[in-house]
């Protein structure tokens, strides 16, 4: 074992510790402010919709410790154990060549690793879900999702990776820029693609009927000065009784997407204020910020995987004798998420300052009073917790915690 076996499972115990020892505090506060619903909620939700929220939450956090767990110990056979190392082997004996049993070995790790996630999905889908009322997907549907998936991921994945590899090989010192115009153009690629080919192969997506509610969200598309290639209705309501609504796409492929079960919830004017929170993330220039610090940080990636890959103590120190271009992106992969989680309050602040910016978009554009209703009917309906931990929240929420997000919303509307 060497310097950085040892940084690797110090690294790796003690993100495992953290993540426990936060939801350890999210199960405590959650379940300490469970018999009493929050003051800016009191005349909004019931008392027994607050304990489902509390109920939902902690089976949550048991799901999330158990696979915690799991997660690092597979992580660690892979690794020190020696799993990638047989694996390598197992494809070089094939005689393939180093492009395709590379190839082949990345692949392979990445369906393991997606095989050992199929009894944790199976759980939260058919267990947890399924306790609170709101999953509606089948076993059909769900082997169905993930056997398309999988071949998805093949079938994109497979000519990514077999190109990565190449350039990494034939690339010379500069190998890891052209695998990023690589990685990018095939983000971008991905990004125009997904709207039209790839999500109508899970769901159907119908043009949003003509009628009052649409006319309303056409003005405020006009009012945003927002062109589309149009305003879809999602059938989600076959796997899920979640409600949601999203832009995908890019260029001319941008398209809005309400969940049908989002537009069985909301009022006219309140699905007009959260399509104006969803328009705010694009005139505040939110999705081209984030695809930037991606593009940044993934080209910080491959220049350090760039000198990694030269450094024989690299393959050593991570239970792999023999390095290859292969291996180098494999463990890249696997063990730069353990040194980097660190990092996650960063982003997950950035991300709740931009929620807020969208809020004050929606109340300059639409009815704050009416996003305030959508959002509690979304909190309410989705059995959201009212009371998170701070410090959890501080590392895992996108979105600002419910009391924040709602008061901001209220001083906003109060200063109009």
């Amino acid at each position: 074992m060497n310097a950085l076996s040892l940084l690797f499972v110090l690294a790796l115990a003690a993100g495992l510790i953290i993540e426990l020892w936060l939801l350890r505090r999210q199960a405590a506060h959650v379940s300490a402010h469970a018999g009493q619903v929050p003051a800016a909620f009191a005349d909004r939700i019931e008392l027994a919709q607050h304990r489902k929220a509390a109920e939902y939450t902690l089976a949550q956090i048991q799901a999330s410790r158990c696979e915690l767990g799991f997660a690092a110990l597979w992580l660690v056979l892979l690794t020190l154990g020696g799993g990638i190392a047989l694996l390598q082997a197992l494809w070089d004996g094939t005689g393939w060549g180093p492009l395709w049993s590379g190839t082949a070995l990345v692949l392979s790790v990445l369906f393991v690793l997606a095989l050992l996630d199929l009894p944790y999905d199976a759980w939260r889908t058919f267990g947890i879900e399924a306790r609170f009322g709101f999953n509606r997907t089948t076993p059909g549907q769900f082997a169905r999702d993930k056997l398309l998936g999988a071949l998805l991921g093949l079938a994109l994945g497979g000519p990514l990776v077999a190109t990565v590899l190449w350039v990494m090989t034939a690339g010379g010192a500069l190998w890891w820029l052209y695998a990023w115009l690589v990685w990018m153009g095939f983000t971008l690629t991905l990004s125009w693609a997904y709207p039209r080919l790839i999500a109508p192969l899970f769901n159907r997506f119908t043009a949003l009927e003509a009628g009052p509610v649409r006319e309303r969200l056409e003005r405020l598309l006009e009012r945003c000065g927002f062109r589309s290639d149009g305003m879809f209705v999602m059938d989600g309501s076959k796997r899920s009784s979640h409600g949601n609504a999203y832009f995908t796409g890019l260029g001319r492929s941008k398209r809005i997407v309400f969940f049908d079960t989002l537009l069985n919830a909301l009022a006219p004017e309140e699905l007009e204020a959260v399509l104006a929170h969803e328009l705010g993330h694009f005139r505040r220039r939110h999705v081209a910020k984030r695809l930037l610090a991606i593009a940044a940080i993934t080209l910080l990636g491959l220049a350090v995987l760039g000198w990694l890959r030269t450094q024989p103590w690299f393959y050593a120190g991570l239970g792999v004798p023999d390095g290859s271009p292969a291996v180098a992106l494999l463990l890249f992969l696997l063990v730069a998420p353990v040194f980097t989680q660190f990092l996650r309050p960063v982003g997950a602040w950035l991300s709740r300052r931009q929620e807020f910016e969208a809020d004050a978009y929606a109340a300059a554009q639409a009815d704050a009073g009416a996003l305030v209703r959508a959002l509690v009917k979304l909190y309410r309906d989705n059995a959201s917790t009212l009371t998170p931990d701070p410090i959890y929240s501080a590392f895992h929420h996108s979105h600002p915690p419910a009391p924040e997000r709602i008061a901001h919303l209220e001083a906003l509307r109060g200063s109009r």
